[in-house]
């Protein structure tokens, strides 16, 4: 009759799953800033428009609503990362054209006259 370590199988399978465990947590944390709220896009298309001749018809209303609409939409993270950090600046040329896109659709709406 083979006599097998009781202690040894469960430390051996909880020292196999620590690196396993590792990786997962390194991988969650390697993605990238979270998708930024509403009222953070808010206030960096504010920041867009600071100095420019649009810069009154950019209320604090008019920028939640185009930023509702640009949170809601399929631009990448880190586009909408840009804008929430006030830079006039877009991930690559397909969320440049959904951006205008979306403004575009949505400024009749958001900016009142």
């Amino acid at each position: 009759m083979k006599k097998s370590a009781p202690a040894a199988r469960p430390a051996a399978r909880l020292a196999a799953l620590v690196p396993a465990v590792a990786l997962a947590l390194s991988l969650a944390a390697c993605g990238g800033p979270a998708r930024p709220s509403s009222d953070e896009v808010a206030e960096g298309i504010q920041k867009v428009f600071a100095g420019t001749s649009q810069e009154q018809a950019m209320t604090d209303e008019a920028a939640s609503c185009l930023a509702d609409a640009l949170v809601d939409s399929e631009l990448s993270d880190e586009t909408l990362t840009y804008i929430a950090n006030g830079e006039d600046k877009q991930k690559d040329e397909a969320d440049k054209a959904l951006t205008t896109q979306i403004i575009t659709d949505n400024l009749n709406e958001c900016v009142a006259p």
